[in-house]
């Protein structure tokens, strides 16, 4: 049984040139990545749909996303980590450009469930390469490093929404498409395959969904990234229930990636211990959201949703590292595609539990997450010693 890969430190090194130029195709799809957050705006205020119905839209959308996932993590053990994740691409151009010329609600939730089915495929694939183009002990820099691209991209994304929504929504799909084909081409150009394409013998590994150790990583994960999309969704409604502008959540997002970007150093010489990483992490988003439910300034709420960020750098590239050092290379990509479809259960559970929560008031939505990340930092520990003792038969 393969053993649990520690975090390390490392001596400072140049990152390879394969996993830069992934994480700069990757920055330059964020870029565009806002398009998704507008669908229901689009299907209201565009084709005239009820809330309800947009919310059933974003819904199949979510659900799509799992067996994405899946697909996602097959083809990179199948054929290759590189053509996955520029078949990935150019799906989600050809969705995008489905919903945007889309006449009505129909066509626009054929274009949903089809970038749903779409949006996941590259991300298994990009997170085995970045796996396999550097040491183990440095995978949760590199994770950290991707993760810290996207949050500056996303801040830049947020300008360009606001410039491009306001001469028609329909264009930030269009935007979204071609952000899609310049990272495929980035990707085409500058990076190279690690791993993938291995005959039928080789790949005849354990399934993941047969590994304990992969399956109590997915319901932890499943956990958090439920969290994360309450936050998610739960922030910009905060702030105008506090009677703040819209632009506010904008400037919260700004610090929370400046946050992200400045946490990074977190990652840096960490010992072998990734469960008091994720632990740590949990407790840190627990606070910043007991500080959100009863923030009523603006500067307060920066305070908490900077503590939230925070707490993310702990818990997305440590999981993933860990994940990453549970598989062989002939089977990384479907480890990290099964551990990955809790970012689908969460996006499909997420929104309808956040706005049925926040019914109740604002203060419930953020007590039931900072409720839930305790939970899971209490079950840290014992699993993390069952892990460890797991991997070491």
């Amino acid at each position: 049984m393969t053993v649990i890969q520690p975090l390390a430190s490392h001596q400072r090194t140049r990152w390879p040139r394969s996993l830069v130029a992934l994480v700069i195709a990757r920055a330059v799809n964020r870029l565009g990545s806002f398009a998704m957050a507008f669908m229901a705006v689009v299907l209201v205020e565009v084709h005239g749909a009820s809330l309800a119905t947009a919310g059933a839209v974003v819904t199949a959308f979510g659900a799509a996303t799992i067996p994405s996932r899946l697909l996602g993590g097959w083809l990179a053990d199948t054929v290759g980590r590189r053509p996955t994740i520029v078949a990935g691409l150019v799906a989600c151009a050809a969705a995008q450009l489905v919903i945007a010329a889309s006449p009505g609600i129909g066509g626009a939730l054929v274009g949903a469930t089809l970038l749903g089915l779409a949006y996941e495929i590259y991300e298994p694939a990009s997170q085995a390469l970045i796996a396999e183009s550097v040491e183990a002990e440095r995978r949760p820099q590199a994770y950290g490093l991707y993760g810290a691209a996207m949050a500056v991209a996303g801040v830049a994304a947020g300008a360009l929404a606001a410039l491009v929504g306001g001469v028609d929504l329909r264009l930030l799909f269009v935007a979204d498409a071609v952000t899609c084909l310049c990272a495929a081409g980035l990707v085409l150009a500058l990076v190279r395959d690690t791993g993938g394409r291995v005959p039928g013998p080789r790949r005849r590994g354990r399934s993941p969904w047969r590994d304990r150790r992969l399956l109590t990583m997915l319901a932890l994960g499943t956990g958090f990234a439920t969290a994360w999309i309450l936050s998610t969704i739960a922030l910009p409604l905060t702030a105008s229930a506090r009677g703040h502008e819209a632009a506010a959540t904008g400037w919260l997002l700004v610090v929370a990636a400046m946050v992200t970007i400045a946490g990074q150093r977190l990652l840096r010489g960490a010992a072998a211990r990734p469960f008091a990483l994720i632990r740590a992490g949990l407790v840190l988003m627990a606070v910043g959201f007991a500080v959100v439910a009863y923030a009523a300034t603006l500067p307060l709420l920066a305070v908490g949703s900077g503590i939230v960020a925070l707490g993310e750098v702990l818990l997305l590239a440590p999981p993933i590292a860990l994940v990453a050092g549970l598989a062989t290379d002939a089977s990384r990509a479907g480890y990290l595609a099964a551990y990955g479809t809790c970012w689908g259960i969460a996006q499909t559970i997420g929104p309808i539990l956040a706005t049925g929560l926040m019914s109740h008031g604002v203060p419930t939505v953020w007590l039931t997450g900072t409720g839930l990340c305790l939970a899971l930092a209490a079950a840290t520990a014992p699993v993390g010693r069952w892990m460890f003792t797991e991997g070491s038969r």
